[in-house]
């Protein structure tokens, strides 16, 4: 062993949650030209400029203290700053918070409150494009305010807690649809407001009990829920007028007979008064992307899209020039055997005719991940994409006129760097770059023009210096060859890993449709403990099903979950069960939400030749009926109507194949995504079937554990029960023992 390594020490589970490796996201963003906003790694708040290289602080970090503020925001004027403090999560992005205000840079904090309610807790509070305009949302209704110290106004009225949605989303938009809290769009002017107004008095209600708490009897927490098949919330889209009377113009719905039932996935303004807007039928294989005029409600359809399997990437804004006349949006589009990828269209609308101009400006196997921005001077538009790697993120640009000519403006930038997101300054003649790995992440400032480093903002020393004293798990990749497909997976091993010695193996499943679990971004996290302290083999691995691949390989898994992706996974197993330093005996699996749904579905796997001897499922979804209807209709169709796709994929059917393996499974009681339910249900078949298992809940708890308390009590037990089943046991099974014998 080398001897600096047995000098390093191994990554705990405490580590997880100390200073040491903790990422400071400067969380940086462009106002001007030249100038952004950041804050620094002691909390205070800076206005950077990058052609004077001044700094400017706006907010000390003591007065953030002072305040308890868990958020702040800057207004366009830099005049004021609104704090959050009090912050309590509703839903994965939603909160609720208290707001005040405070003059920059000293001034004393100002309530937001709604005009004759005292100590409010908001739904919403944020500024617009312009000087000091600001919005809040208080019970479903929107609240303006032309600029601080002016009594705000209610704008829209027709709110009503927990049902009609107005400038918020519901339950199923925040996690399934918009996949934001946010449901509102201010017009680049700042005169006009665009906003969603989501019904949801048709949805059944869901109850969770909660049992934490004074009352002798637990109460139940009540929110409208569609699961497959059943009601869902109406969406329609609205603009107001700021300046002077409010008038609300609803935005008409295309008028088609496939969009009877739909979801609104995207609202972006291409000019003050027009308003891009993407359509997407219940079934989600067909959407339709109109251009709403804000002054008339009027709107037209740009561009109609239809899938076969379901169309996935419906989130994703257009570009627009400043006329508005041109835009670039990201579609799937043919490109071979391998089904389709998503590449750059131009969309140019012809002064006298109806019909748009449409060019691709990219293409060929592989992603634009997403469009950045658009110069109009030096026509060029810049992107991310895996033309590299599908495993890696760099950024490219791309002209707009004559050959397309594509440029990478990142690869061998920064050394070790690979996984990259960036953004723009107003001219676009700078951009903040930053690294996601595979070194530690970090934050730098470029000149686009020869994309040369001006400076770096953070480079996280202190982590670097802690991963520099660390076993680290060494990350190897391979690619394994399943039908016509090339697919990766990434291999971690321990630091002193010995090809000698005999590892167990962990296999860690994600495998939600389009995802991506193979990637080259920097992370330490529970497996990382697993590998650097307890001497396992995690493996990781995307199959049919994963993102990133081509369309063809994604839509495999249309109305079949589950079969395809254990195959592949197995496939993988199999291929890392050859390598002679891998202990066929000690073979794990792990998933949460849908790979928890896969590492339940895989545990039985070989039967009698059984592959895995344990498993664990953290929140694992067990019927897609009982999952939201966004969601599983989207893979298995309309329940209902579709139901032996419904029926195929229970996992009730699965769990009869159990045998000698162990299974531990989580649960979190609050949980308001996947609910208990699912892991009921899954108990009631596993006692019929007298299986074999072990269930740990986490009272009241909710989906996304806000608590690192108890984050590390989740962490701690999914490892102990690991490290359990990895002991080599003494004694070796009959066939091994045959086998040494006739060796001798």
């Amino acid at each position: 062993e080398d001897n600096s390594l047995s000098q390093k020490k191994k990554i705990t589970v405490e580590d997880l949650f100390s200073e040491d490796f903790k990422i400071h996201d400067p969380e940086a963003k462009w106002i001007t030209d030249t100038e952004f906003i950041y804050r620094d790694r002691n909390g205070t708040v800076i206005l950077r400029n990058v052609e004077t290289n001044n700094s400017t602080i706006l907010i000390e970090n003591k007065k953030i203290v002072s305040l308890k503020a868990i958020r702040y925001e800057v207004s366009p004027d830099r005049e004021y700053a609104l704090f959050a403090f009090d912050v309590e999560p509703v839903y994965q992005h939603s909160y609720t918070a208290h707001y005040v205000l405070c003059k920059i840079p000293h001034g004393d904090p100002q309530n937001l409150y709604p005009p004759e309610v005292s100590n409010a807790k908001l739904q919403y509070a944020g500024w617009g494009p312009k000087g000091q305009q600001l919005i809040f949302i208080f019970e479903n209704n929107i609240y303006y305010c032309a600029h601080v110290g002016k009594q705000a106004i209610r704008v829209v009225s027709t709110g009503k807690e927990g049902v009609i949605f107005n400038g918020l989303s519901d339950w199923l938009y925040e996690e399934e649809v918009l996949k934001t809290h946010i449901a509102h769009w201010w017009s680049p002017d700042g005169t006009r407001l665009a906003y969603a107004t989501i019904n949801a008095s048709r949805v059944p209600i869901m109850e969770i009990p909660v049992y934490a708490g004074k009352p002798a009897y637990p109460t139940v927490k009540t929110y409208h829920y569609p699961k497959a098949g059943m009601e869902n919330p109406t969406i329609s889209l609205h603009v107001i007028g700021l300046n002077g009377p409010t008038h609300d113009l609803e935005m008409t719905p295309p008028d088609d007979q496939r969009m009877r039932d739909y979801y609104i996935t995207m609202v972006k303004w291409a000019t003050s008064t027009k308003v891009a807007v993407n359509w997407l039928n219940r079934a989600q294989n067909v959407s339709i992307l109109t251009l709403c005029d804000a002054t008339t409600g009027v709107c037209t359809k740009k561009h109609e899209d239809e899938s076969e399997g379901w169309l996935h990437r419906q989130n994703e804004e257009p570009i627009f020039s400043k006329d508005g006349r041109k835009f670039f949006f990201v579609r799937a589009i043919p490109q071979g055997g391998r089904g389709k990828f998503y590449h750059i269209t131009m969309s140019s609308s012809q002064p006298n005719s109806s019909s748009d101009n449409l060019q691709a400006i990219t293409s060929g196997d592989w992603d634009v991940t997403k469009i950045l921005a658009y110069d109009e001077k030096r026509h060029k538009i810049y992107f991310h994409s895996t033309e590299d790697m599908p495993r890696r993120r760099h950024l490219y640009s791309a002209s707009t006129n004559g050959n397309f000519n594509r440029r990478c403006l990142s690869c061998d930038l920064i050394e070790n760097c690979t996984y990259f997101s960036a953004s723009f300054s107003r001219n676009l003649e700078y951009f903040l770059l930053t690294c996601e790995g595979p070194r530690v992440p970090m934050v730098t400032v470029h000149n686009t023009t020869d994309a040369q480093k001006i400076f770096e903002l953070e480079v996280n020393e202190n982590v670097q210096m802690t991963v520099n004293d660390r076993q680290m798990p060494k990350v190897e990749y391979k690619e394994i060859k399943i039908d016509d497909y090339k697919l990766p997976m990434q291999i971690l091993k321990p630091a002193a890993f010995s090809d000698t010695a005999h590892y167990p193996l962990l296999l860690v499943v994600d495998g939600t449709p389009g995802s991506q679990i193979v990637t080259e971004r920097f992370e330490v996290t529970w497996e990382s403990v697993m590998v650097s302290s307890h001497n396992a083999i995690v493996l990781k691995f995307d199959g049919r099903g994963s993102g990133f691949q081509g369309t063809k390989l994604l839509h495999e898994v249309k109305r079949k979950l589950g079969v395809l992706e254990e195959k592949d996974q197995l496939e993988a197993v199999r291929t890392m069960l050859k390598e002679h330093y891998i202990d066929k005996l000690r073979v794990g699996v792990f998933g949460k939400d849908y790979g928890g749904y896969l590492s339940t579905y895989m545990l039985p796997a070989g039967e009698d030749n059984q592959v895995f001897a344990c498993g664990a499922a953290l929140s694992p979804l067990t019927d897609f009926e009982l999952y939201a209807s966004a969601f599983s209709e989207r893979y298995l169709g309309f329940h209902g109507i579709d139901n032996k796709a419904y029926e195929i994929t229970k996992l009730s059917h699965r769990v009869r194949l159990l045998k000698e393996q162990t299974f531990l499974i989580i649960h979190a009681t609050g949980d308001e995504k996947i609910h208990f339910q699912h892991t009921a249900d899954l108990i009631t078949h596993l006692i019929r079937e007298k299986a074999n298992y072990s269930l740990q809940i986490y009272p009241d708890e909710s989906h996304y554990f806000n608590n690192a308390a108890l984050e590390q009590h989740l962490y701690n037990s999914i490892i102990n029960f690991f490290v359990a089943c990895f002991q080599v046991q003494d004694k070796l099974p009959i066939a091994q023992l045959k086998e040494e014998e006739d060796d001798d």
